[in-house]
C-alpha cells in the first residue's frame, strides 16, 4: 500500500466521517446563540475534550459526555459500558485534570443488552476508580443505547488549543493490549490491574502541573492522525507527521493501527526541552512514547514515510472539524 493510498483510506474511514460531523453541528448551535459560535466557549473553545469551566479556586471543572455507536452495542454490550466510562476517563485526563464520578442514560428493550452494559460500566468504574453517582434509563426502548457523562477537576489544563510552531509531536500510546475484534479497539485496560490503570493516566495531570506540556488531545475513534489533525486544527497550525514513528504493536497492520481507538493513547504537543522528562515520565509507566513529528506554521498535515510526502488535509482550505470559515462570517 502506497502512501498515497493510506492518506486517501484515512480521508475516506468512518472515524474522519464521525468527528467532520462535529462542524455542523458547533455551525448549527452557533446560528442559534445570540452570541453565536463564541457563546459557546468557557475557559477554552469548543473543539476539546471536556468542558473547562472556571472553579473561582484558580483551577476548572471539567465536564464532558461520550455515546457509544449502535451497532457496538449490539454486538458487544458489556464492552460497551466498560468504554463508556473508560472513554470519558480518558477525557478528563487529557485536559489535565482527575475524574470525579459519572452518570448514565441508557435504553434498552427490557433488560436486555442493559444488564451487560452495566456490568461493563461498574467493572470500569471500579478499575478506575471513578463512582456511578446516578443516571437515567428507559426499558422500553426499540434498541438498546448508551450514554455517559462525566465531571472532573483540573489544576492546570491540557488543551486542543496550545501547540505551536517548533513543537515536537508525541503519540504516547499503551501496547500492552489486543484489538476487540471485529471493532477497531484496542484494550489495553480491561484485564489490566485497576491500581496501574490510574498511575498510568497520572502522567496526563502530572505534566500539565510541572509545566512540561501544555497541549494535548486523547486518541479517538479518528484514530492516531485523525486526533492529532483535530489538536492542529484548534492550534491553527500545521504538522508533517513520520509515519514509520508511530509506535504500534509488534506484527499490526499499519493502516489498521492508524485507525485504531486505543484505551490509553494521547498525542501531546511538547517544547523541545521539555522532550527528555516527557519521555522519562512515559517510559517509568512502560507506555511507548515516542517523537512522531514536529508541528509548524503551514495549516496543512503532511505524512511523510520513507522517502515519500503525502499531504493529507489543508486546513487552510477545508476544516475538519471546527465550524468552516464562511459559515463563521455568516453569523460573525
Amino acid at each position: 500500500m502506497t502512501l498515497s493510498d493510506i492518506a486517501t483510506a484515512l480521508r475516506e474511514s468512518r472515524g474522519f466521517a464521525h468527528k467532520r460531523d462535529i462542524s455542523g453541528v458547533v455551525a448549527a448551535l452557533g446560528h442559534s446563540l445570540p452570541g453565536g459560535t463564541a457563546a459557546l466557549a468557557q475557559a477554552v473553545p469548543v473543539g476539546d475534550d471536556c468542558a473547562a469551566i472556571p472553579d473561582g479556586q484558580g483551577g476548572y471543572l471539567l465536564f464532558a459526555i461520550e455515546g457509544l455507536v449502535e451497532d457496538f452495542i449490539e454486538r458487544m454490550p458489556r464492552f460497551a459500558g466498560y468504554s463508556g466510562v473508560m472513554v470519558n476517563v480518558s477525557d478528563i485526563y487529557a485536559m489535565g485534570g482527575r475524574p470525579t464520578a459519572v452518570v448514565d442514560a441508557i435504553w434498552s428493550d427490557g433488560m436486555q443488552h442493559a444488564d451487560q452494559m452495566l456490568a461493563g460500566m461498574a467493572d470500569a468504574a471500579a478499575r478506575y476508580g471513578v463512582p456511578i453517582v446516578g443516571g437515567h434509563s428507559n426499558q422500553r426502548s426499540l434498541r438498546p443505547q448508551l450514554a455517559v457523562a462525566i465531571l472532573g477537576r483540573a489544576r492546570k489544563l491540557l488543551t486542543s488549543f496550545s501547540a505551536r510552531p517548533g513543537d515536537l509531536l508525541l503519540m504516547a500510546v499503551d501496547l500492552r493490549g489486543a484489538y476487540q475484534d471485529p471493532f477497531p479497539f484496542w484494550d489495553a485496560s480491561s484485564s489490566a490491574p485497576g491500581a496501574r490503570l490510574r498511575a498510568d493516566l497520572e502522567v496526563l495531570p502530572a505534566l500539565a502541573e510541572a509545566g512540561l506540556c501544555d497541549a494535548a488531545k486523547d486518541i479517538s475513534m479518528a484514530g492516531a492522525i485523525g486526533t492529532a489533525l483535530m489538536l492542529l486544527e484548534c492550534s491553527q497550525v500545521g504538522a508533517t507527521i513520520d509515519l514509520d514513528k508511530i509506535p504500534r504493536p509488534d506484527g499490526a497492520p499499519l493502516l489498521r493501527w492508524l485507525g485504531a481507538f486505543p484505551s490509553f493513547g494521547f498525542i501531546l504537543s511538547v517544547r523541545p526541552d521539555k522532550l527528555g522528562e516527557v519521555l522519562t515520565r512515559f517510559a517509568a509507566r512502560d507506555i511507548a512514547c515516542q517523537v512522531i513529528g514536529e508541528v509548524d506554521d503551514t495549516r496543512t498535515l503532511t505524512l511523510r514515510q520513507g522517502d515519500e510526502r503525502e499531504m493529507l488535509w489543508d486546513l487552510r482550505r477545508d476544516a475538519f472539524i471546527c465550524e468552516a470559515a464562511d459559515a463563521q462570517a455568516s453569523h460573525a
